[in-house]
């Protein structure tokens, strides 16, 4: 299937006229989006569909070829009955004793003790404490929508019940805070970021559900529009209050278990992966991901319950029952850029390699005899490389895979947020599916959330070799599901409930999580915004403190930056180079306003890598150089460290953020996420 092009059309202008960028309120009201046919202008959309996918969907039209994935609309009974043998396979293998043991070892937490632990995560435990000043409890709550502020205010106000009962003094309302003088000096870019959170609701509010979604043509195949430049929870709100008054049923389809390709309008600030962003600026995305998780939680009222592990005694192992980090940090001491165990990697590239094209994959059980012999020769001879994988069999090593998982100390999911990856299930809309999975991978450890991408990426490969393995995405699903979200550590309800509706339920976010992955992987552009408005408050925080100490150097030596000029058409920046021992230095460029990332990459490989340095980067015909691990980073200003998408549109950028550097140089060799 070819990927259709879409136009914007402003009713207010010439018919078809082309957009391209970041949407926003007022704008999404004068749009609509229609079919037409290929032009080189058209919108930059992100398929977030592998080239499988995208196969199967050709397939799809043709009632010759063999069914493709998105023909199998709901599970089998095979599947189904596959579902439940898994089940059944990791109640015997954790034992009714070793179970209720550490059933009782989780636990939810004590009264107010939870909400106490959300603040703490969320960024904001100065709200509860009586030494944080009032200018730092305002910096993150002046970054929120409405709607996330609720959710905060309904925190504290459970927190402050809880207080109560046990006679202890409540903490200050969040409005106190705003009304403090010290907060109002952040006040005026809050004021403005709720008036335009609100007006671009209200014009969201206005649109008719055609608007916000594609128009499906008969015969087509459907897909989903998706927008990231407005918060989760905002979104929420309104289709909530659509679905409450309906302008038109036809546009709301019947569900019948197909999956849609999604696709999504790049902004013009480009697409930001997981592993762009700072530490420092990954752990405020995942303090604002929590907030806006949680409002919609509370909006689509799923029930969020986070549990506690108790202290385990750790089994005499090196490999199977030891704790995530603690085999991560123990493999990065022979492999520093490791970045998942180095036994699942190696057992991944194995099944890769022997594993995709054997039939019933995953579902056809090992040899519980050979499996047990195959863990113990692991455990005493991984390390030492004296392990010879020639003699496994492909069922083995797919039963070990998920026994890794099962017998993992807390789940891959982690305890805390297990239960709401499963209440993901509940959710009737799609969009708000993914919007509920993309928050929650965000929320996940570093270490939990590399290896379930390894994973998701390895049953990807298995889905694509349906032909011959006979495994199609609902039948991958149905068997991984119960590995994901049962664990003996946590109670479920997964298996409450009719068996088929359950199982369907269950399978029908696992293959979410693999089908979408890459979309999963991605972090939405309002979360990007509010750590850049985060920063600037944090900014203006010491700037209130030092405002006599900056006014004495303001008259000793002029400030030499120049306010950015956003209506100016050209501008010269320079930018650093950084490339190891290949180059280094610096160089002029010229920006323009459609200039991209992609366009200064390739004058620095025109202008620096003209012939081959020291046997480095890669020769071309020209006699040029490339290097394809070099990337252009935004440092500094309202952001630590950004590697930008080669789509980034400079000039916005520099609009955006015009205190920071720009420097080319290499990526790192493993992610960095938080």
């Amino acid at each position: 299937m070819n990927v259709p092009n879409f136009t914007a059309v402003d009713n207010d202008a010439k018919p078809h006229a082309r957009y391209s960028g970041q949407i926003h309120g007022k704008e999404i009201q004068q749009l609509t989006f229609a079919v037409v046919d290929p032009s080189p202008t058209e919108m930059s959309v992100e398929p977030w569909a592998s080239p499988q996918d995208q196969a199967a969907a050709k397939q799809a039209h043709s009632p010759h070829d063999s069914p493709s994935q998105d023909q199998e609309t709901f599970p089998d009974k095979v599947c189904v009955d596959s579902f439940w043998h898994e089940v059944e396979t990791i109640q015997q293998g954790s034992g009714d004793t070793d179970l209720g043991c550490s059933r009782r070892d989780s636990r939810h937490s004590e009264e107010g003790e939870q909400e106490e632990q959300w603040l703490a995560d969320a960024g904001l435990s100065t709200l509860i404490s009586e030494d944080g000043e009032d200018v730092d409890k305002a910096l993150l709550l002046s970054t929120l929508t409405k709607t996330q502020a609720l959710a905060v205010q309904r925190r504290l106000d459970s927190y402050t019940l809880s207080r109560r009962k046990r006679n202890k003094q409540p903490p200050r309302d969040v409005r106190d805070i705003f009304s403090s003088p010290i907060a109002q000096t952040l006040l005026p870019e809050a004021e403005n970021t709720e008036d335009l959170t609100q007006h671009s609701m209200a014009s969201v509010a206005k649109t008719p559900l055609s608007a916000m979604t594609l128009e499906h043509h008969r015969g087509a195949p459907k897909e989903e529009f998706l927008i990231t430049d407005i918060a989760y929870c905002e979104q929420a709100v309104i289709f909530i209050k659509q679905a409450k008054f309906p302008q038109n049923n036809s546009q709301h389809r019947k569900e019948d278990g197909t999956l849609p390709r999604v696709v999504c309008p790049k902004c013009r600030l480009g697409v930001t992966r997981i592993q762009d962003l700072s530490h420092a600026d990954m752990k405020k995305v995942r303090q604002l991901a929590l907030i806006d998780m949680t409002a919609l939680c509370d909006l689509l009222e799923v029930e969020v319950k986070r549990h506690k592990i108790g202290k385990r005694k750790i089994p005499e192992s090196t490999l199977f029952g030891v704790p995530l980090a603690t085999l991560l940090e123990n493999d990065q001491k022979q492999k520093p850029n490791a970045t998942i165990p180095l036994f699942l990697q190696a057992l991944l590239s194995f099944l890769e390699k022997k594993g995709v094209d054997s039939e019933g994959i995953l579902r056809v059980p090992g040899s519980q005899s050979r499996i047990k012999l195959l863990q113990q020769n692991l455990e005493s001879n991984f390390y030492s490389g004296h392990f010879n994988w020639d003699e496994v069999s492909p069922n083995d090593a797919a039963a070990l895979l998920k026994k890794f998982i099962r017998d993992l100390p807390d789940p891959l999911l982690t305890a805390e947020y297990l239960n709401t990856f499963s209440a993901v299930r509940d959710i009737t809309e799609l969009r708000q599916k993914l919007h509920m999975l993309n928050l929650l991978v965000l929320l996940l450890p570093e270490p939990n959330r590399n290896t379930l991408k390894a994973l998701l990426e390895f049953l990807s490969k298995v889905v694509s070799r349906e032909n011959r393995n006979r495994m199609n995405l609902w039948a991958v699903a149905t068997i991984m599901a119960p590995n994901l979200f049962l664990h003996k550590a946590v109670p479920s309800r997964l298996t409450d409930g009719a068996e088929k509706g359950q199982a369907e339920k269950a399978a029908d976010v696992m293959r979410l999580l693999v089908r979408y992955q890459d979309l999963l992987w991605t972090i939405p552009n309002f979360l990007v915004s509010q750590v850049r408005r985060l920063n600037e408050n944090s900014n203006r925080r010491y700037q209130f403190y030092d405002r006599r100490f900056k006014n004495l150097l303001k008259k000793i030596q002029p400030e030499s930056r120049e306010k950015p000029e956003k209506n100016k058409s050209e501008l010269r920046r320079t930018v650093k180079i950084q490339v190891g021992d290949l180059v280094s230095g610096s160089m002029d460029f010229q920006l323009g306003v459609n200039t991209r990332t992609s366009d200064l990459l390739e004058h620095f490989q025109r202008q620096f890598l003209r012939s081959p340095a020291n046997g480095k980067g890669k020769m071309r015909r020209n006699g040029s150089v490339s290097c394809p691990d070099c990337a252009l980073y935004e440092v500094g200003g309202n952001i630590g460290e950004h590697c930008l998408d080669l789509d980034t549109h400079l000039m916005d950028l520099y609009n955006s953020n015009p205190g920071g550097e720009w420097v080319i140089k290499r990526k790192p060799n493993g992610g960095r996420g938080v």
